[in-house]
């Protein structure tokens, strides 16, 4: 397949009017949507916005290549386009973008189109090339300059692989005459030349898999040749690992880059010298990158046996960052839990109004989600994935142990989230201080002293320090909750429910719903009116959405309108993302509108007293509150007051 095959002229936008990256992205969105090339543009948008989140695809020297795979996209196609005046991209290299590539691939395109679209990665590296399609004036000259391009690329490659046959075949006979004897002196001096070429090796990789990872391996082969450097590089795609590094090449290569923005198996490189930076440093710093691996200025990776850790030169975020990837770890391996075992136990509470407690199937699900099932395993699941995710493997175990010395020590979830980061961190001060121990002793570390070490020091700290203190706390924390008068309870409410609207998703939204599930679980599963605030507050925003796209449709395209009747279901089921590709496209309006309608929402199930037993289902649990009429009502009452806000707000599409 050709690189036009997906570049069709149709398409193109040969002056581009955009003068903002989000100008940009939607100009190319709308070129994509009117050639019926995508079903689903406010859910593209999303998925690009979400790309552009992860890092720019403002790849530097003029270029943008906004890209996503997704289910919204109808046929595999690239969008062309050029900026004579520019725009701001916030690209790598600070400069304005002037030649664009919106790349659309569908969620099961094939190998073909996915090695098509690795082929115009390697192409975009070409400075001289890019020149070209700047000069160019017509889709049709975009589309001879491709075309010509890639036959002289494929000429090239079609020579590299007879080349190499050929190589092949002379090595064949020179092992004949190796066997034989008769060229053992040519051999030595092959072995010799050998040695003396210097080798590396690399991995790109980018979290789609479309773009980057290719024109980062591209580069780094080319600046290699330029520097007379021999390198490997392995790609990790969309299609998944290509050119898999092996064994004797990593044992030879005198150095290791990672041009990479997601995780990659490491531990084959325990004791190399490793590289560990963002993929766009392979594409824009290959030559430093490919100069410090080769000269043994890369620090050297040790893996332990027990995890991944970083090489000291990787990409650090800022601490606010790292603990919330942390604590995000924990959270979403504890989640399935408290959805499946607080179901469970919302439908046994049902069971018990209607056939009393001795009935079998109550005590079942009792047994199955409560303390002896799923919501046994809360607290120490939230605390072994937060040390996980800081001390990898190795601290696993001891942040298990201590959030199950936290969930019996009712220290309860604070308590099982100072045991989490507690055991990340004793692991990592491990590492260090076993740092000066015998080589000899390294198998021992991740089977010996990390556990049992590690363990000891979490254990005690917990028995002594961290669960009297957390179960003080915790226990005043239930005690004040419980006694909390009707108006300072209605301010809290507020505050829970409007915080789900705050970021959907969020930061925001995750505190305001740990915090509930913090009280949820801490008070025995049965103070679930804070639960009651934050679920409605996050079903607001969807609810809200297709309000507004059912009842003001003159102020929202077709596709938007179409994308709204499907929050009414996202709502109902308390998914409040499904309002995520509205809020990007309008922040001011819908983010403000939802966050007033979600606290009301949140605000009068306080008011009224109401307590859902269940920590996730929306609509589905909803017969399991004390109050079920009312806590619909307070939905309704919330998703009212945002959508109309929301549509008197909004201006027609005339006016936008």
């Amino acid at each position: 397949m050709r690189i036009t095959d997906l570049m069709i002229q149709e398409t193109m936008i040969m002056d581009l009017k955009a003068v903002t990256k989000e100008a940009a992205i939607d100009e190319l969105i709308g070129s994509l949507a009117a050639s019926g090339r995508i079903n689903d543009p406010v859910l593209f948008k999303e998925m690009i916005l979400k790309r552009e989140a992860e890092s720019s695809t403002g790849i530097g020297g003029g270029i943008a290549m906004p890209h996503a795979k997704t289910k919204a996209v109808n046929e595999p196609t690239v969008v062309f386009a050029k900026s004579s005046g520019g725009v701001d991209f916030e690209a790598l290299d600070g400069e304005a973008a002037h030649v664009f590539f919106m790349i659309a691939a569908p969620e099961g395109a094939g190998n073909t189109h996915l090695r098509t679209l690795a082929a115009l990665s390697r192409l975009l590296i070409d400075a001289e090339f890019i020149a070209q399609l700047m000069k160019a004036e017509t889709p049709a000259e975009v589309t001879a300059l491709f075309d010509s391009k890639q036959a002289v690329e494929e000429a090239a490659k079609a020579e590299r692989e007879a080349a190499k046959k050929r190589e092949a075949a002379q090595k064949e006979a020179e092992n004949k005459h190796r066997e034989s004897g008769i060229a053992a002196q040519a051999d030595q001096r092959d072995v010799s030349a050998l040695a003396s070429t210097p080798f590396v090796v690399a991995v790109t990789a980018c979290p789609t898999g479309i773009a980057h990872t290719f024109m980062a391996e591209d580069a780094l082969k080319k600046k290699a040749q330029e520097m007379g450097v021999e390198i490997r590089v392995e790609t990790n795609g969309s299609e998944g690992a290509q050119n898999v590094l092996t064994e004797e090449e990593i044992r030879r290569a005198s150095g290791v880059i990672i041009a990479a923005d997601k995780n990659v198996e490491m531990a084959r490189f325990n004791g190399k010298p490793v590289l560990q930076r963002p993929v766009s440093d392979g594409i824009r710093k290959s030559e430093e990158l490919i100069r410090k691996a080769m000269g043994g200025e890369a620090p050297i990776y040790r893996s332990d046996g027990g995890g991944e850790p970083k090489a000291k030169d990787a990409e650090k975020g800022s601490i606010g960052t790292k603990v919330y990837k942390d604590l995000m770890n924990g959270i979403s391996h504890m989640l399935p839990f408290v959805v499946g075992g607080g179901i469970l136990l919302a439908i046994s509470f049902l069971i018990e109004q209607l056939a009393g407690e001795d009935h079998p199937l109550f005590q079942l699900l009792q047994t199955i989600g409560g303390g002896d099932g799923a919501f046994h395993f809360l607290i120490p699941v939230l605390a072994g994935f937060i040390a996980l995710s800081i001390g990898d493997r190795p601290a696993l175990m001891p942040g298990m142990v201590g959030g199950l010395m936290a969930l019996n020590s009712n220290s309860g979830f604070l308590g099982g989230l100072a045991a989490g980061f507690l055991a990340g961190y004793v692991v990592i001060l491990l590492r260090k201080a076993f740092a000066g121990l015998p080589r000899a002793l390294d198998g021992l570390k991740p089977i010996l002293l990390y556990p049992v070490v590690g363990l000891l020091i979490t254990g005690t700290i917990m028995f002594y320090l961290f669960d009297p203190f957390f179960s003080w706390i915790n226990l005043g924390l239930i005690d004040i909750l419980n006694n909390l008068g009707t108006g300072n309870a209605v301010i809290l409410g507020l505050i829970l429910g409007g915080m789900m609207s705050i970021d959907m998703g969020g930061p925001f939204n995750k505190a305001a719903y740990a915090f509930a599930i913090g009280v949820f679980t801490s008070s025995g599963n049965t103070n679930g009116a804070m639960m009651a605030a934050v679920m409605a507050g996050g079903m607001v925003p969807p609810l809200a959405i297709a309000l507004a796209t059912t009842f003001f449709k003159h102020k929202f395209t077709e596709q938007e309108r179409k994308s709204g009747v499907t929050n009414y279901v996202m709502g109902l089921s308390f998914i409040t993302e499904g309002a995520i590709p509205f809020a990007a496209a309008d922040p001011l309006r819908v983010l403000t509108s939802c966050i007033l309608g979600s606290a009301v929402a949140g605000g009068l199930t306080q008011l009224w007293s109401i307590n859902v037993p269940a920590p996730h289902g929306g609509i589905f649990v909803a017969a399991l509150a004390n109050h079920a009429l009312l806590f619909l009502l307070s939905v309704l009452i919330g998703s009212a007051i945002s959508g109309v806000l929301l549509g008197v707000w909004k201006k027609p599409l005339e006016r936008n």
